[in-house]
């Protein structure tokens, strides 16, 4: 089972979650901005990511920007700026018990099956 955190409006996020589906993997989809992970879940899913918290961000929001941060803060303000605004989570990300993938390529997700 592949929880898989999608948004919709984004083509590599529709992408991913046709390409899980075509291979038939068992998903369920969080529409992570309308049921936003919190500040424990982003933290498991990095745990599984293995990679820094910065990478899990879109630094490219104006958000990010209007917020003042830089991806070199504390990892503890990284984490609660992606809590109280999720648009600044990186996406698609699919979650499995052991592993966790962001979906860019949306390739990148097959590593999941």
């Amino acid at each position: 089972m592949i929880t898989y955190w999608h948004n919709p409006r984004c083509s590599k996020s529709r992408a991913g979650l046709a390409l899980l589906q075509e291979r038939g993997a068992q998903v369920t989809v969080r529409r992570y901005l309308e049921d936003a992970p919190s500040e424990a879940e982003l933290r498991a899913v990095h745990a599984l990511l293995k990679r820094p918290v910065a990478k899990m961000m879109r630094p490219g929001e104006t958000i990010f920007r209007e917020l003042g941060l830089s991806l070199s803060d504390p990892e503890n303000a990284l984490f609660a700026a992606m809590t109280a605004n999720p648009k600044l989570i990186e996406r698609p990300i699919g979650i499995t018990n052991d592993a966790a993938v962001i979906g860019r390529p949306p390739e990148a997700l097959l590593g999941l099956l």
